[in-house]
């Protein structure tokens, strides 16, 4: 039998093992991947101004694959626009724009279209109350109107 003393020197010291970081890009590819397929761009580029509302009761739509964005703000030339899907309309021709869109949805996605309403603050009531006129010619029935939550 070994001395106490002996039994414990014999030991070998063992150092801590390096990393392999050799999949270290793949995993950060498929992670860019993934966010990249997961984030949702905006689609149309707003060309009018906004200073957009603040409330209390406000909640997120998301998820909806009907959804349509009208703005209502200044453009360049401070004058209060109309913007759907990208172009400066007047409100008489939302109607037919709204039918135009709803003929490319499916039937299912066509029966869930919501229109999202993202008026300036300052918005002229006419203006918006016509915006709504023509959303109610064209049977767009279900209006979001967008606004930021109050701290």
């Amino acid at each position: 039998m070994r001395p106490m003393r002996s039994m414990f020197h014999d030991r070998r010291r063992h150092g801590v093992p390096s990393l392999n970081v050799a999949s270290m890009p793949d995993l950060i590819f498929t992670v860019l991947f993934f966010f990249m397929i997961v984030t949702h761009m905006r689609s149309d580029e707003v060309k009018v101004r906004l200073e957009v509302p603040a409330g209390h009761e406000v909640k997120k739509l998301a998820g909806h694959p009907a959804i349509i964005n009208i703005y209502i703000g200044k453009s360049q030339k401070d004058v209060w626009q109309v913007q759907l899907n990208g172009n400066l309309v007047s409100p008489a021709e939302i109607p037919a724009l709204i039918s135009d869109i709803r003929s490319k949805l499916s039937a299912e996605n066509a029966e869930h279209l919501t229109v999202s309403l993202r008026a300036d603050r300052h918005a002229p009531m006419g203006l918006v109350s016509d915006v709504k006129q023509a959303l109610q010619k064209s049977y767009a029935l279900k209006i979001n109107y967008s606004a930021t939550e109050l701290k």
